[in-house]
């Protein structure tokens, strides 16, 4: 837990930022998970109520007792929490703000996906975008962007292969460049809307200054 830093904290919950290849939950092949961390520092296990996936950086709520995972739980699955990430993509997106409206299969069955955008930056190569989702489909953003023609960096499951390798090479983009970074909700005990934002990995950093200068996020 030594290099997690908690953003938030209350009786109910804690809003951690995650660092990109942790796993949230354990499972098999996985040694090391958050759930797992968790559980040592507290002696007991937290209550997920969300996920992020183990390559993404960034915000995620756990709850600390039954009650406030209910709570959590319904609020979350209720979209009454908004969640913003930011992303840098490969090329120039097409209009610079929109949606991609565009079902995915999941589990052998199209679904609904929805996820809104905006571009912060771009350049001659590269995009940093706003996302937030209009539904939770697994791995929703990545495979979005990779659709449309706009891949996220350092994807090793939907994205430009060969442009990862060459900026692994060439920039050491070793990681996906996905990173949830902000999260407003209803706090149960404040009754009021906490928000909470998780500063950039210093590598995601270190690109965004590099590739489009000083910008205000």
């Amino acid at each position: 837990m030594k290099n997690i830093d908690i953003l938030y904290e209350d009786a109910d919950c804690v809003v951690l930022n995650k660092p990109a290849g942790l796993a949230v939950q354990g499972g098999d092949r996985i040694t090391t998970s958050l759930d797992d961390l968790l559980a040592q520092e507290w002696q007991q296990r937290p209550f997920l109520v969300h996920r992020l996936d183990k390559d993404t950086s960034g915000l995620i709520l756990v709850a600390k007792t039954k009650d406030a995972a209910r709570y959590y739980s319904s609020v979350i699955g209720g979209k009454k929490a908004e969640k913003i990430y930011v992303a840098l993509c490969n090329k120039r997106i097409e209009p610079l703000k929109g949606e991609i409206d565009d079902p995915l299969e999941i589990r052998g069955t199209e679904k609904r996906a929805l996820t809104f955008y905006k571009t912060l930056a771009y350049s001659e190569h590269f995009s940093l975008l706003e996302l937030r989702l209009g539904s939770g489909r697994m791995h929703q953003i990545r495979r979005h962007l990779a659709l449309v023609g706009n891949p996220i960096l350092g994807d090793d499951k939907y994205g430009d292969f060969a442009l990862n390798r060459l900026l692994k090479k060439e920039r050491a983009v070793k990681k996906l460049m996905l990173h949830a970074w902000k999260l407003h909700f209803p706090s149960r005990l404040a009754q009021k809307i906490i928000t909470v934002s998780a500063p950039l990995p210093e590598y995601f950093h270190t690109f965004v200054h590099e590739e489009f200068g000083d910008i205000i996020m």
